[in-house]
Parts: structure tokens; sequence; C-alpha cells
């Protein structure tokens, strides 16, 4: 399974030189970087306004070991999966790959076009995965027993709040390189920016009970 994994996440990207250029090489860098901006703009913004200003997360995909270690914390489970901000979709297809049925939420319309594209592309059906142009704080999270997520620190104390509320025990749930505040993990892979970690949502529940009933007594 990892060799598959392995293929779907090569990256094809180039190292630029690092030798000092020339000036005028120096200004159509400048001019370049300039474009890539505004069309990293086009990726990250779309969708903002809609979405409260604490919920806001702008788009930043996963590195390859980061999608490998949140597989590796998914090892020996299946069901359906929920990418919550799927991006370009590398999770998905990842995930897709080892026997889940996903579904990517994301708001940015020109992303979710490249995920399905690229889903097309492959020949995958849609009851493998589907990418939807969805507010996932807005959707029922209760059908899927596998959550991924990699969002920002600032809204994972608000996420698991909602997921405690929607899903079952049985559910699994991934966070990458954010941990969630006061749950206790099941395991964790990798390390850095690439750690993810992992969360049974019975454990975090029986776990959470525990500390309410303490603070009951107290």
């Amino acid at each position: 399974m990892e060799d598959a994994i392995e293929v779907i996440l090569q990256d094809d990207s180039k190292v630029l030189p690092t030798t000092r250029s020339h000036p005028l090489v120096s200004a159509c860098t400048g001019v370049v970087l300039t474009g890539l901006y505004g069309v990293w703009s086009l990726f990250a913004l779309p969708g903002f306004r809609r979405i409260p200003w604490n919920l806001k997360v702008p788009y930043l995909p996963s590195s390859k070991d980061q999608t490998l270690n949140t597989m590796k914390l998914l090892e020996g489970r299946t069901g359906r999966l929920a990418d919550l901000g799927s991006g370009d979709g590398r999770l998905v297809f990842a995930a897709s790959s080892a026997g889940f049925r996903c579904t990517g939420f994301e708001i940015n319309s020109i992303l979710v076009s490249y995920s399905r594209n690229k889903a097309r592309w492959r020949g995958l059906p849609s009851s493998q995965a589907t990418f939807v142009k969805k507010d996932f704080w807005k959707i029922d999270l209760s059908p899927y027993n596998n959550v991924t997520a990699f969002l920002s620190p600032e809204v994972m104390g608000v996420l698991g709040e909602k997921l405690l509320k929607e899903l079952p025990d049985d559910a699994r749930v991934i966070a990458c390189r954010f941990p969630f505040p006061d749950w206790p993990r099941q395991s964790s892979a990798g390390s850095g920016l690439d750690q993810t970690f992992a969360y049974d949502i019975r454990n975090v529940r029986s776990h959470l009970r525990k500390l309410s009933n303490t603070a009951c007594v107290e």
C-alpha cells in the first residue's frame, strides 16, 4: 500500500539554482514571483468572505511526508473518510488508493475543480473519491468514521467540539501538524512540521468525562 501511495505523492518539482544571478535575471525573477503570488491568491482566498474570521484557514498543501504519516495512522482502518479542507486533493487520493471511500470538503472553487479533474484523469469513480464545494463547518460529519484535518491551531478547539458532537464512537481523527488541545492522543507519526496525531473518539469522550467528573468532585 505504501508503495502505491509513494507513487501518487511523487514530486516533480525542480530545484532552483543557488548561484548569484545577473541583475536582469533578478528583476525577471521578481516579476515572476509577483505573478506566482497572484496565482497563489486565486487558490488561497476564494470563499474566505463566506467564512467567519475566527474559522478562516489559508490553503497550505500537505507535504509528502505528512501525507505518508497520516496514512500510517490510518492503517488497519476502513470505511468513509472526510478530509476537511482538502486543498488539491492529495490526501484524498492517497486514502482512496488504500481503499477508503473519501470525500474532500473544500470552499475554494479552483481547488475543487483541479481535484475533480485530477480524479477524472486517474479514472477514480465518485464512490471512491468525491470533492464537494462546501463549508465543512456546516456539514453533519456523523456518516464518517475517519476524519483528517490540516488546519490551523486557532481553530482546533472549535473543531474538536464539533467532532465530539457529531462523530460516532468508533471514529478516528487525524490532525496534521497541530494537535487538539486537551485531547489524549492514541498515537502519532513523524516529527516537527510533518508530525501527525491520531485520536479515537471513544477514548477522547471517556477522558473528557473523567475530567468533568473530577472537576465536579473537587
